[in-house]
């Protein structure tokens, strides 16, 4: 079959789904309060009908039927690809819309992600990203269950999924606020279509599907973003005065560096939430996944620094446009205010641009959004499947039909977490600090500490949980059960989460080394291809 005739079959169920998600569209028009954008609607629909199309093509480019083709590409992807499958995953829907939250709500001080995950990134690819590759692991969990077991990997799972649940909640919330604003249907309406499309072609394509789609998805927010910034700024006065209106209202919290005056008694939580998002950016299976997928160990290091860079860039844009929805005066320009801090980037650009600008550029954030979460929804799927159900089952699993159930499953319950959420930026702090807490000193030890046993990481784990649920979470709803000082309002102010890490690190260590005679450290081993 020749490369047209190719496409064209694979694009068939694009244009299926376009049929159908136009008859759900004259379905929410005819039952909700507001009438439906239609031009937007119908444009929004034809991103997602061929974003669905590329990944189903992708996903039949090998016919390999490998372990690594579903959820590794087949330890095949080229460098450019990777940075910007690397890139699109980070620069997501919590990113972009969360930058713009908090910059317009909170102020620069407080905007810690972008350049947080961007050293994430760069320390990852300088001392993790080497070792994982050359040791040919599959998922973030490999290490864990070679020295420590699979007993240890059961419980390192959990915050490893968890993580992976939260930020595909706050991915598919960015993804609904931005759909909704476009189209003018009901947020919960577009979080529930976005999600089941994002589940279908990752389902369809794995890997590849993904990195192939995310590769699209970058391109389209950064031109899109760039068309809306100077509608935007001039929406407020341009930027002088826009950022004179900024300044006056957060006065010390509109710069980007920590001081006393600015945050008050929250000084040293900016520093834990500093910490939190750099090393806790770090033991992902998203992040893994993609350095895992590298060809050499020395590309899988390449492309976590060049990512590092451009997921800093690409804040810029989010951090202008969230500047210009605090400095305008929405009621004196007869406008709408954003509803709630979530919708301040779609509703900036929405109500800031003219309407063809509007729509590419909230397309754009989309494009953003869904190739974080097809991600997510992936990696999520690839470390129950590889290192939960397939080691504890006793029957022989095929592992490309396990992880697509799986992608439905775990897709499922991100979309009924994102249903009850209301800030996409809180929830993104959640997922690292999990990750931060109970699975980075796990990692350290089991990547860089010869007589890390499994007593020893059991003990770290569970001393890092209870100092760190100890400190309660205002997200969750948990009090504060420890007597740490610094609480104010019913919320801790110590830097407890940093405290936690390195008391659950310290652990792992002395534990480690007061058990070796009764359970010897096993070491690292290369995985067999």
């Amino acid at each position: 079959m020749n490369r047209p005739a190719l496409i064209w079959r694979h694009f068939r169920p694009a244009l299926a789904l376009l049929v159908l998600l136009g008859a759900a569209g004259l379905a929410l028009d005819a039952f909700a309060q507001e009438p439906l954008q239609w031009g937007a609607y119908l444009s929004m629909m034809a991103f997602y009908a061929v974003i669905f199309g590329l990944g189903a093509y992708a996903g039949n480019r090998e016919t390999s039927k490998s372990d690594d083709h579903l959820i590794l590409a087949g330890r095949k992807l080229p460098l450019w690809l990777a940075v910007f499958t690397m890139s699109a995953t980070w620069v997501g829907g919590g990113y972009i819309n969360g930058t713009a939250e908090y910059t317009a709500t909170a102020g620069l001080v407080w905007v810690q992600a972008p350049w947080g995950y961007a050293l994430s990134l760069v320390i990852g690819g300088l001392f993790f990203a080497r070792t994982m590759r050359a040791h040919r692991f599959r998922t973030l969990l490999d290490p864990f269950r070679q020295r420590f077991g699979q007993r240890a990997v059961s419980l390192l799972f959990l915050p490893a999924l968890s993580g992976e649940l939260f930020w595909t909640a706050a991915i598919l919330t960015a993804l609904g606020t931005t759909f909704g604003a476009i189209a003018g249907i009901d947020t919960q309406a577009a979080i529930i279509i976005s999600a089941a499309i994002t589940m279908a072609y990752t389902a369809l394509g794995g890997l590849w599907a993904v990195a192939l789609t995310d590769f699209v998805q970058l391109l389209l927010l950064f031109g899109g973003l760039a068309l809306a910034i100077p509608y935007a700024m001039g929406s407020a006065g341009g930027l002088s005065a826009a950022w004179g209106i900024y300044t006056d209202t957060y006065g010390q919290a509109a710069k980007l560096w920590p001081t006393r005056e600015a945050l008050g008694a929250y000084y040293w939580n900016w520093w834990d939430y500093a910490l939190l998002l750099i090393f806790g950016g770090i033991p992902w299976q998203v992040y893994f996944q993609r350095v895992l997928s590298a060809r050499t160990p020395q590309i899988a290091v390449r492309l976590s620094l060049v990512a590092g860079l451009v997921c800093l860039l690409a804040a810029v844009p989010a951090v202008l446009i969230g500047i210009a929805a605090q400095a305008v005066d929405w009621a004196g320009m007869g406008l709408p205010a954003p509803p709630d801090a979530a919708s301040t980037l779609p509703w900036a650009i929405r109500y800031l641009t003219p309407y063809g600008v509007g729509i590419v550029g909230l397309g754009a954030v989309a494009a953003a959004v869904m190739s974080s979460a097809d991600s997510s929804m992936l990696s999520a799927s690839s470390m129950a499947g590889w290192n939960i159900v397939k080691p504890l089952s006793r029957k022989k699993l095929d592992m490309s039909q396990l992880v697509k159930k799986l992608i439905w499953i775990s897709g499922t319950a991100a979309t009924l977490i994102a249903l009850n959420i209301k800030s996409v930026y809180e929830l993104w702090f959640l997922c690292s600090d999990f990750v931060y807490c109970l699975l980075f000193p796990a990692l350290c030890a089991a990547l860089f500490d010869p007589k890390a046993n499994t007593p020893g990481v059991v003990a770290g784990f569970g001393i890092a949980a209870a100092l760190r649920f100890g400190g309660g979470d205002a997200t969750l709803g948990l009090p504060v059960l420890l007597p740490y000082p610094m609480i104010e309002d019913g919320v801790c102010l110590f830097p407890f989460r940093t405290l936690s890490m390195a008391c659950g690190l310290a652990a792992i260590l002395i534990v480690s080394r007061l058990t070796q005679m009764y359970c010897p450290a096993k070491p690292l081993q290369v995985m067999e291809r």
